[in-house]
């Protein structure tokens, strides 16, 4: 699995079977529910939506700079958008997770972690509402092929995932010199959680041979 051949059309499947399942969540929430804190230190909800569709109008548009993604540059992207209603940046975050595909197709790999992030975030805000489904749902299996690759640029340990929920079996990460690989058993979820630096109270699962903290894979 871990020498799987890209598929470009990918990332942009994974942000459209989202759009379609956290729009509508979105769309429906109170204003007050944007005020709620998320699992991303010091954001609410709505720092996370303008974040993400903020992301995704640079993808767009290709405007790229030497902090872009960064924390400064997040910061202000966040701040630009402080006087918009929550219906603009819900509705840039739509515009950008329809659009955003065929731009990271064609970026050779670069950008797909970015739909992956989205993704995650996503996750975030059911998570922080109470919702079920939270790194769940039909983009599930998008987003756990997705992480194989990113996995691969952050030469992160080799380890086989056994994931319960669906029976497959996952190989992520690096081989490494000297070191037997890992073995992680749980569910997809969990495994997110566990790559994306998500609590991980309340979850069950089993990691052998690597640590918690060698399988974070963002920033």
């Amino acid at each position: 699995m871990a020498d799987e051949k890209r598929d470009p059309e990918l990332p942009g499947l994974l942000l459209r079977t989202e759009r379609d399942a956290l729009i509508p969540v979105l769309r429906a929430a109170e204003d007050d529910a944007f005020a709620l804190r998320t699992a991303c230190p010091g954001w609410t909800v709505r720092d996370v939506v303008a974040h993400c569709g903020s992301v995704l109008n640079r993808v767009v548009e290709s405007r790229f700079g030497p902090d872009v993604f960064g924390p400064e540059s997040n910061d202000r992207d966040i701040a630009e958008r402080a006087g918009w209603s929550h219906t603009e940046v819900v509705d840039e975050r739509e515009r950008g997770m329809t659009d955003a595909g065929p731009v990271i197709a064609a970026a050779g790999g670069v950008l797909d972690a970015v739909a992956l992030g989205e993704w995650v975030h996503a996750g975030d805000v059911r998570a922080a509402w109470g919702l079920p489904g939270a790194y769940e749902g039909a983009g599930l299996p998008h987003a756990l092929r997705l992480l194989v690759p990113r996995a691969l640029r952050r030469e992160a340990p080799l380890f086989t995932a056994e994931l319960t929920d669906s029976g497959q079996e996952l190989v992520i990460g690096t081989e490494q010199e000297g070191r037997a690989p890992g073995r992680y058993r749980g569910d997809g979820a969990t495994l997110i959680r566990l790559c994306a630096g998500r609590p991980l109270v309340g979850t069950r699962y089993e990691l052998e041979g690597v640590r918690e903290r060698e399988l974070c894979l963002f920033d």
